[in-house]
């Protein structure tokens, strides 16, 4: 879906909808309280956020695996897999499934660590542990209320924060802001410094830490070489911008709605643009997967990866978060 435009200030729509996003915030406050959620013998990191769309969520749930990796752990990925057809628990193997069968954000996770699919969460957390892992790391589901979670680190775009404020249909919020913080241990600011994301924070959140990140693009060969871009994320301007920032002669540029499935006919118009530029067609590595077999050698794929500004701090909450449930399991 692409996000509403005033989802991004108070307008006459947005503040006409605003008791609507009262009755949806009071409606996710009740779940969560009256939530018993089910408990895995290993520990569950959640990695979500607070508003609709991308916030870096998947990037951070790869840096996250990473660092528990480096820990001595054997982290498996949990994810709903939104826009895949299989309900799960499934676990994903990029050798057989598409987009279409598990989604894309899924498909970049399992060729990190393995990932399973599961609409019920608790029975995709299970297969996990009777898989191998010893550390659940769930993409999204913040406010999934039937797993029980160890850790819960909240994901904010810096630039975006919160929107216009406002819970959904008004604004972009899952929930009030306060009630989610209340169940996080920390905020993964993306984008910035930390600073503008933490004087968002109600006072009730401000003593949480905040971590600031920033997603550095993998793309040795395109500083320099002219490009047309194209992307299906929450914020196609975003991939944009960090192309020019890497030195790119950007001819032109294309967004999409986010998980937008790729049409020949798109594709096609995409790549007569960029010929009549006479530049390189480039996209997200979450696009690329979305993208037919057939497309896939025409278009260049940019990764990225998600840094810490301070990555011993990240660390640190892990390694507390998992010595604190084995002494529970003790």
């Amino acid at each position: 879906m692409r996000a509403p435009e005033f989802w991004s200030r108070r307008s006459p729509l947005a503040c006409g909808l605003a008791p609507l996003g009262v009755a949806y915030g009071l409606g996710a406050r009740l779940r969560q309280g009256l939530a018993r959620p089910h408990r895995v013998t290993a520990p569950v990191i959640c990695i979500g956020n607070l508003t609709v769309g991308g916030a870096g969520k998947t990037p951070t749930a790869l840096a996250v695996a990473t660092m528990l990796r480096g820990l001595g752990h054997r982290p498996h990925f949990l994810t709903r897999g939104y826009g895949g057809r299989l309900a799960g628990p499934v676990r994903v193997d990029p050798a057989v499934h598409t987009a279409a069968d598990v989604g894309d954000e899924p498909l970049l996770l399992a060729a990190e660590a393995p990932c399973w699919v599961a609409r019920d969460r608790p029975a995709g957390a299970e297969a996990a542990v009777a898989d191998g892992a010893d550390v659940v790391v769930m993409d999204d589901g913040l406010q999934n209320t039937r797993l029980a979670k160890d850790l819960c680190l909240a994901v904010v775009d810096a630039e975006a924060g919160f929107g216009n404020g406002f819970v959904l249909p008004a604004g972009p919020l899952r929930e009030f802001v306060a009630d989610g913080l209340e169940r996080v241990q920390a905020v993964v600011a993306v984008g910035g410094d930390g600073g503008r994301v933490r004087a968002l924070l109600p006072a009730a959140g401000r003593g949480k830490p905040v971590l600031a990140a920033r997603f550095v693009l993998r793309a040795p060969a395109l500083p320099g070489r002219r490009v047309f871009a194209f992307a299906g994320i929450a914020r196609p301007a975003k991939f944009f911008d960090s192309l020019r920032a890497l030195g790119c002669d950007i001819a032109g540029t294309a967004g999409f709605p986010d998980h937008h499935p790729f049409r020949a006919d798109e594709l096609a118009a995409l790549r007569r643009q960029a010929e009549a530029a006479g530049a390189v067609l480039v996209t997200t590595a979450k696009d690329h997967v979305r993208l037919p077999a057939t497309e896939r050698e025409t278009v260049v794929r940019v990764d990225g990866t998600l840094v810490f500004e301070e990555p011993q701090a990240v660390v640190a909450l892990l390694a507390r978060a998992m010595e604190e449930r084995a002494k529970v399991a003790g």
